[in-house]
C-alpha cells in the first residue's frame, strides 16, 4: 500500500532535518524547528503502523532534543465542534429574558441603541420577547428554551456560556475570527492548530474532517477549515453523507489498488527530486498527502457508511442512509470520534433569522431548525456517555455572534426576526474537561450587553486549547517573520470552566 513512497518521504525527511541542523546553529535550530519544520507535514505518510502517528515533537526527539508536547497533561483528546451557521438567537434558546415581555413591541430603551451599529435595523426598533418558554432542567436548573428539550435532558452534562462576544458583526468576518482568530483570510483554523499540535491517532484517516449540512457552505467559505500558513496537510477534509464521500478519491476507471499504489510510489520518487532541489517542506505535505489519500480510498469508506447502524441508532438520530442532513452527520461524528478523527467540525446552515420571510424567522424557520438538530445532537450526547467517550471528547456547540433583542423589520416586514448582535452570545460545551451543570456568565436584562464574566473569541480559543495539553501562547508557527498563534496576541483561558 504504498510503502515505497512512504520510505521516500522518510529518507526526504531525515536529508532535511541532517541539512538544517548542519547548517544552522542551535538557537536557530530551536526558534525553526520548534515549530515543526515538514515534521507535521508527516504526520501519516512516516507514520509506522505499530504506533501513533508523528506528533508535535517527533522532529525534535529524532534529532535529540528533548521538547515536550502537549505542554499539560490534557482533558480531552478529540473535539466535535457544532456550528449552527448564521448565528442563533439566545434570546429565544439558552438565555430567558423576562424584561423583553414588558417591553414587547415597545420602542427600545434608547441606551441599546447609541452607540450601536446593526447589519440591517433602521430607525428606533421595537423589543422583540421571545415567543417561547423556558424551563429549568436537571439537578442544575440550567433554563433551556423548550425548543430545545433534547438538549435539557442533558442538562447537568453541558456548561452553557451566556457571556460570550467578539469583534465582528458581520458572518465572514465573524466566522473568521471564531477559527482563526482574525477576521481576515490567511490564517490556519481551529482544527488545523489541533492536528499540528498532535497530529492523528488513526494513519488511515485525516486528524481533521469537516462535515457540511443545510444546503450551504459557512458564509466565509472554506476558508474556516484552511490550514493558511501551517503545512497543507492540516486541512480539514470535507466529507459528505450523500454520494462520495470524499470528492476526487476515487480511482479513474481501469486503475486497480496495485496501480494505484505504483502511481503513488512513482509520485512520490518525482516529488522527492523537487524536494531534495528546492528543500521545500510543503513537498513533504505533498506525499504525505497522496499517500493519506491512497489509505482513506479504504478507510473512508467503512467509517461513512451508516447503513450498518442498527435501525434503532438511525431511528435515535433521524439519520437516513444515503442523505445529506445534520442527522446523518451527527452520527458520522461519533463514527468518526470511535476512528480517533482528533477534530470534527460539523457546519450547519439556516440559522440566519432576520424576519425578512417564513424561511428565515424566529416563529417558522427557528423551530423548523431546532427540530432537525436538537434531537440528533441529543442522540451523539447519549451515545458518547454509553461508550464512555464523552469524559474526553470536547463537545461545543455555538454560532459566531448573537442577535439583537429588537424586531429587525427590515422594509417593514411582518415576521419576526434579529439582527446580528457582537456584543454577547450563547454557547455550551460538554465533556473533556469541561465543569458539568453550570452557567458561566450574565447578560443584562435586555440580553444585548455582558454584566459579568465577559468571554471573548480569543478566550474560548485558548480554553480549548488548555484543554488538550496546550498553552496557547507556546503553539505557535513563525511565518513571514514573526510567531503566529491562534489567539494572535490575545486570549486567556478560563478557568471557570474548567472542571
Amino acid at each position: 500500500m504504498g510503502r515505497k513512497s512512504e520510505q521516500t518521504a522518510r529518507d526526504l525527511h531525515r536529508r532535511l532535518v541532517r541539512g538544517r541542523l548542519e547548517a544552522t546553529t542551535r538557537r536557530t535550530f530551536l526558534g525553526q524547528m520548534g515549530t515543526g519544520i515538514g515534521g507535521m507535514a508527516l504526520a501519516w505518510a512516516t507514520a509506522d503502523a505499530s504506533r501513533p502517528a508523528f506528533g508535535m515533537g517527533d522532529v525534535e526527539a529524532a534529532s535529540g532534543l528533548d521538547l515536550d508536547r502537549p505542554h499539560f497533561a490534557p482533558k480531552a483528546k478529540r473535539i466535535v465542534y457544532l456550528h449552527m451557521a448564521g448565528s442563533p438567537p439566545h434570546h429565544d434558546l439558552l438565555d430567558p429574558k423576562p424584561t423583553l415581555e414588558r417591553w414587547n413591541g415597545k420602542p427600545c430603551p434608547d441606551h441599546l441603541l447609541d452607540p450601536e451599529n446593526f447589519a440591517f435595523i433602521k430607525g428606533h426598533p421595537e423589543v422583540l420577547a421571545s415567543p417561547y418558554a423556558f424551563a429549568p432542567h436537571g439537578r442544575s436548573g440550567t433554563e433551556i428554551s423548550e425548543l430545545l428539550p433534547g438538549l435539557g435532558r442533558h442538562a447537568d452534562r453541558i456548561a452553557v456560556v451566556r457571556s460570550m462576544h467578539t469583534d465582528q458583526f458581520n458572518h465572514a468576518p465573524a466566522q473568521l475570527l471564531l477559527y482563526t482568530g482574525s477576521p481576515r483570510l490567511g490564517r490556519p483554523s481551529l482544527g488545523s492548530w489541533i492536528s499540528y499540535g498532535i497530529g492523528s491517532e488513526n494513519r488511515d484517516l485525516p486528524a481533521y474532517m469537516v462535515l457540511v449540512s443545510g444546503g450551504k457552505t459557512p458564509s466565509a467559505g472554506k476558508s474556516v477549515w484552511g490550514s493558511g500558513f501551517l503545512p497543507s496537510v492540516h486541512q480539514g477534509v470535507q466529507c459528505r453523507s450523500e454520494g462520495d464521500p470524499v470528492l476526487f478519491a476515487a480511482d479513474p476507471p481501469g486503475i486497480d489498488r496495485d496501480t494505484r499504489a505504483a502511481t503513488i510510489d512513482a509520485l512520490a520518487e518525482l516529488n522527492g527530486l523537487q524536494c531534495e532541489r528546492q528543500g521545500d517542506p510543503e513537498t513533504l505535505a505533498r506525499i504525505a498527502q497522496y499517500e493519506l489519500a491512497f489509505r482513506m480510498q479504504a478507510a473512508v469508506p467503512e467509517v461513512m457508511d451508516i447503513a450498518h447502524e442498527s435501525p434503532e441508532t438511525l431511528e435515535r438520530y433521524g439519520a437516513v442512509p444515503g442523505q445529506a442532513s445534520f442527522a446523518n452527520n451527527c452520527l458520522l461524528a461519533r463514527r468518526m470520534l470511535e476512528h480517533d478523527v482528533r477534530f470534527i467540525q460539523l457546519f450547519d446552515w439556516g440559522w440566519d433569522t432576520h424576519g425578512t420571510n417564513p424561511s428565515d424567522d424566529i416563529v417558522n424557520q427557528l423551530p423548523k431548525k431546532c427540530r432537525e438538530t436538537d434531537g440528533p445532537v441529543a442522540a451523539l450526547l447519549d451515545d458518547l456517555v454509553e461508550r464512555g467517550l464523552l469524559e474526553d471528547t470536547l463537545v461545543i456547540w455555538s454560532g459566531e455572534f448573537g442577535r439583537t433583542a429588537m424586531n429587525e423589520r427590515r422594509n417593514g416586514s411582518s415576521y419576526f426576526g434579529r439582527d446580528h448582535h457582537p456584543h454577547c452570545f450563547s454557547i455550551w460545551m460538554a465533556g473533556g474537561g469541561v465543569r458539568p451543570g453550570i452557567v458561566h456568565g450574565e447578560t443584562c436584562d435586555f440580553g444585548a450587553s455582558i454584566v459579568r464574566d465577559p468571554v471573548h473569541v480569543h478566550d474560548l480559543q485558548a480554553t480549548v486549547l488548555r484543554l488538550l495539553g496546550f498553552d496557547h501562547e507556546r503553539l505557535v508557527r513563525r511565518h513571514q517573520g514573526r510567531d503566529f498563534r491562534l489567539t494572535d496576541v490575545h486570549g486567556t483561558v478560563v478557568d471557570g470552566l474548567l472542571a
